[in-house]
């Protein structure tokens, strides 16, 4: 991230200075009084951990309130909440395979050296680069990042459900600071203090963080050379099996369904009937594998192998590590999935979402990216179209949309 750009993310007063000592009073009156005090009674547990007086001063300098965003962001969590077709959709598409393809020749000889010495497949790790920031963009939006010593520190103060992470969360991130490998200002994140291209919580990053570009720092934020490598790290460190897929698409019988949840052989799968719908085989029949249903009976199915699991130690979400495998076999030309979500009558898949907006560009309507996400710019863009098209302006991506856009 260009560095003004995190001038601007931050748009703290270098001089101000929050310590364990400093009374309230001296502080301006718009501070947050009651964040202030968490802030100066915290400071005993952090010494305790180690971290000095003026790694604290540099980190809190400045830091006068809460970060209301954060609060926000916390209520929603699209992997948990999201039906898993919308959710894959907007993760598994041609935009990000395209894009995938073009990083792989990009950053050939880097992810030639990581395979070679973690044994983690590139397509994976460029995969996950796209589900966590996607290739790094989201680094560029000054109002998807935040400034993680604030960010943890106000959900420590005002979130209860998630005050203990983050209080763990916000000494590793002191410790960071401390070990030099990043200054305050490039300390930036999610709302809840992931970090870098690939998203790495700050303690993740203490055991897993890999200075690949050799430069003396283990920097996630600015080096794809080490934030994949951390990756990597992270995967090999937790059984990654080498040579070993994430698992298979499989058709399953409606007696089988109820097996869901259950470890079983693939030849044990195979002998109830489950098949691939592509026709091929198994590749050794004597691994375990997992069934799981995540649209329900009826819907696709997949066996997921020790490999899935070992995704779900970077994010324990089975729609994230499903999202993971699907792109990685989409940038690797295997081919995306072949059998249809259980969608609701008269929505829309992502190639129908794309279209969309490929029309909409067209008449002029829209300038954004063609990749099937619907933000404010896609929406917007529907809206002008439905209100000279006479109809009604609600902004919707829907099939009627898509028809009087074909006509």
């Amino acid at each position: 991230m260009p560095m003004t750009t995190r001038r601007a993310l931050l748009g703290y007063s270098a001089a101000a200075l929050v310590t364990a000592s400093l009374p309230l009073a001296a502080r301006p009156a718009f501070a947050d009084a009651g964040f202030q005090s968490w802030i100066n009674s915290f400071y005993p547990t952090a010494a305790k951990a180690g971290i000095t007086q003026a790694t604290y001063r540099q980190a809190f300098a400045g830091v006068r309130t809460p970060d209301p965003d954060v609060l926000r962001k916390a209520t929603y969590q699209p992997e948990f909440t999201t039906k898993i077709w919308e959710y894959i959709d907007s993760r598994v598409n041609p935009f990000t395979q395209r894009t995938g393809q073009e990083m792989a020749a990009k950053h050939k000889r880097t992810l030639d050296a990581l395979e070679r010495h973690y044994g983690v497949d590139r397509t994976i790790l460029l995969a996950i680069w796209s589900m966590e920031s996607n290739y790094g963009a989201v680094l560029q939006k000054d109002e998807r990042l935040h400034y993680v010593p604030r960010a943890l520190a106000t959900l420590a103060y005002a979130d209860p459900k998630r005050a203990k992470y983050a209080r763990t969360q916000l000494i590793a991130a002191l410790k960071i600071l401390q070990n030099g490998d990043v200054t305050p200002r490039e300390l930036v994140g999610s709302w809840a203090g992931a970090m870098g291209h690939t998203q790495f919580i700050p303690t993740s990053y203490l055991l897993y963080a890999v200075d690949a570009d050799g430069n003396g720092h283990r920097d996630i934020w600015s080096s794809v050379p080490d934030a994949l490598a951390t990756a990597a790290n992270l995967l090999k460190s937790n059984g990654w099996q080498t040579g070993q897929t994430w698992g298979y698409e499989v058709v399953v019988p409606a007696a089988a369904s109820r097996y869901s949840g259950q470890s079983k052989s693939l030849k044990q799968w195979a002998d109830l009937g489950l098949r691939r719908p592509n026709g091929k085989s198994f590749r050794d029949g004597s691994q375990r594998a997992m069934l799981k249903l995540p649209g329900g009976a009826g819907g696709p199915g997949f066996l997921m192998t020790k490999n899935f699991f070992v995704l779900k130690r970077y994010n324990a979400s089975d729609s994230y590590a499903l999202g993971v495998g699907l792109l990685a076999d989409e940038i690797a030309g295997f081919g995306g999935m072949q059998q249809p979500w259980n969608r609701p009558d008269g929505s829309l898949d992502v190639r129908q979402k794309m279209e969309i907006q490929t029309r909409l560009k067209e008449l002029g309507y829209y300038n954004g990216e063609v990749d099937g996400n619907f933000g404010s710019g896609s929406k917007a863009a529907i809206q002008a179209f439905q209100s000279q098209a006479g109809l009604s302006p609600d902004g919707e991506p829907t099939q009627h949309v898509l028809r009087a856009l074909r006509r």
